[in-house]
């Protein structure tokens, strides 16, 4: 019975370690989000989860090389936009910061840790639809 109840508390921390981190997560994103200014390209700061994806250029996202500058390139935020009624998917360009060699470590690291935490939280989100999506299979046998 002991080890079943450690498992339990165990797995209780661990989900609340996530809540906390993805509620922390979502403080830092949205003051990232008022710094670079993206309310110009997406008003309301919840779209910003609308996307499918969102890349970075001119600074790399490998873990091997995180942050690493793409030398002569320019660093952009740049989301995709899911194909919708037969048309093509469609780059955005979300935030531009000019060439890769010219922009000061902080605002890099700014740049990478935003991508990074919308990242983070566009993975809850996706876990979430799936989770609605089952609950909703479901339901629909038993109707």
């Amino acid at each position: 019975m002991s080890n079943a109840l450690d498992r339990l508390r165990s797995l209780t921390d661990r989900i609340s370690s996530f809540e906390v981190a993805r509620t922390q997560n979502l403080k830092d994103l949205k003051k990232l989000y008022d710094d670079f200014e993206i309310d110009n390209e997406v008003i309301d700061f919840d779209n910003i989860f609308k996307y499918s994806a969102m890349n970075l250029a001119g600074i790399s996202l490998q873990e091997e090389n995180l942050g690493e500058i793409k030398e002569g390139k320019y660093v952009q935020i740049i989301v995709i936009e899911s194909a919708k009624n037969g048309a093509k998917a469609k780059n955005i360009n979300l935030a531009y910061f000019g060439r890769s060699d010219k922009l000061e470590i902080k605002k890099r690291t700014d740049v990478v840790e935003f991508v990074l935490r919308w990242r983070f939280e566009k993975s809850f989100r996706s876990m979430q639809h799936y989770h609605d999506m089952i609950d909703l299979n479901k339901k629909s046998m038993n109707a």
